[in-house]
Order: structure tokens, then sequence, then C-alpha cells
């Protein structure tokens, strides 16, 4: 089968699985379009697959995660950004964005995405696990982790490891 032959008969339901999964035509749109474009490049490989259009779709799957994670990203880095409001000095909005930063500081990368996608951008549990593609028992401890490092902090501890150990001497 030759490329053009199985772009036609194939792109359509890659674009629909990605609108499904995805919940936006447009990215959908995007993400097929890079798919099959990545598809062709490899076309020579890919045609001796028994399923191409499985191999189009977990392309079209990573890279539509790709993009979701970078969308929700930027997102949750403009919404750090404490809007201008009559109610609050400008003295408050720095102290703002000065505690944030310093309670966001305190956390490695994974902790940060995870409480950010969950305490800004307002995602479930479910929908935190699919952005970062793990399980939800993860996010969920990932998110008490993060959680309990700024309080240690806070209580004079420069590390989760500085609490005594319980074990006898």
């Amino acid at each position: 089968m030759d490329f053009d032959t199985y772009y036609s008969a194939s792109y359509e339901r890659v674009r629909r699985a990605m609108a499904l999964t995805f919940r936006d035509p447009t990215l959908a749109e995007e993400i097929a379009q890079e798919a099959f474009f990545q598809t062709l490049r490899k076309w020579s490989k890919v045609s001796l697959l028994d399923h191409p259009e499985g191999w189009t779709m977990i392309v079209a799957l990573n890279k539509g995660r790709d993009i979701y994670r970078r969308r929700v990203r930027q997102e949750a880095r403009q919404s750090l950004v404490v809007q201008r409001s009559t109610r609050y000095s400008g003295e408050d909005r720095v102290e703002d964005q000065m505690m944030v930063a310093t309670l966001l500081e305190g956390v490695s990368d994974r902790q940060r995405e995870a409480l950010l996608l969950r305490y800004i951008t307002q995602l479930t549990i479910p929908e935190i696990a699919a952005v970062m593609s793990c399980a939800e028992g993860t996010v969920k401890a990932t998110l008490h982790a993060a959680l309990a490092n700024p309080s240690h902090l806070s209580k004079g501890a420069t590390h989760v490891t500085d609490r005594p150990d319980p074990r006898p001497l």
C-alpha cells in the first residue's frame, strides 16, 4: 500500500480518535497532521508493520499529550501572575507573588507541576494523572509530599528528612 492510500483510509479515524481523546477539534486536527507527517517520514519502515494505523495512533497520542502538557504548563504560569485588582495594593500583590514563589521553590519539578495542575488550574486527580501520564495514586502521593515539604520548612526544618529518627537507640 502506498502512503496516499493509507492516508485517505486512516486520517479521519485518527483525527476523530484525537478529538474524542483531547475534546478539542482544532487540537485534534493539529495532532493528526503531525502524526501523519511523522508516519510519512518513516513510511518505509511503518508500511512493513502489521498495523501501521496503530503506530500512527500511538504517535498521535504521544504528540497530543506533549501539546496538552505544554498548554497546561503555559496556562499555569499565566495564572500565577496575580491579576490587578482594586482591593489589593501593589505591596499585597508583590507579597502574594513572593509567597507563591517561595512555596514552589522548595519542591521538585514533578511536585511543582502537580501543585500547579491541582490548585492553580483546578484539575481533578484523574485529569492530573492523565496529564502527567501516571497513576492517580502517584498524583496523590506527589501532592502529599509537596504539601508536607513546605509545612516542615515553615516549622524551621531544612528538609523533610530533618525529622527525628523514630527508631530507638
